[in-house]
């Protein structure tokens, strides 16, 4: 059972990093995207609600998809007062305590909630309400699942990294990030 938690754990790991990688790309076309929405605005006097939506859509996606990886890389939004003096025992203790009462829940209620919402957005073929906005508005809304999956997972990953820290066999994670990375 340890063994097949590891593969888990590992084969989860190996996912979010492959998608982490490979979503922090869209950063890139953000970046060449504002600049030419700043040129098109300020010096033509153009302005597109299609890029206006494209800007958010592609920063929601970075945002929600990354999580997983974010989480990952122990990269989140955490109130370090006490942690960080905390011996890794310890932190392992509240890490899966948080993901198992507050993390875990967090995301299936979210998934669970959002699976309607997409679904009716599917089926009436939203779109933007805004004239030349981005039509397929459910394609970007189906990433909030996605998006939360990927966290999911991670969370489980951590709990299993938690459990094994616990036990003594932290050892049995070999895609889990070191120090000097």
């Amino acid at each position: 059972m340890v063994k097949l938690l590891a593969l888990l754990a590992n084969t989860i790991n190996q996912l979010n990093e492959w998608v982490g990688k490979g979503v922090s790309w869209l950063a890139t076309g953000l970046v060449i995207l504002f600049c030419y929405d700043v040129f098109m605005r300020y010096a033509l006097q153009i302005t597109s609600p299609a890029i206006a939506e494209l800007e958010a859509h592609l920063f929601a996606i970075l945002f929600l998809v990354g999580s997983g990886y974010t989480l990952k890389h122990d990269k989140h939004v955490r109130v370090d007062v006490f942690y960080a003096k905390w011996s890794d025992r310890r932190k392992a203790f509240v890490n899966l305590l948080g993901a198992l009462f507050f993390l875990l829940p967090f995301c299936l209620i979210v998934i669970k909630a959002g699976i309607p919402y997409v679904k009716t957005s599917f089926l009436m073929n939203e779109s933007s309400s805004d004239p030349g906005g981005l039509p397929a508005r459910y394609m970007i809304k189906s990433f909030i699942i996605i998006g939360y999956v990927f966290l999911l997972l991670q969370a489980f990953t951590m709990m299993i990294e938690s459990l094994f820290t616990l036990m003594g066999k932290s050892s049995l994670i070999t895609s889990k990030i070191t120090k000097s990375e």
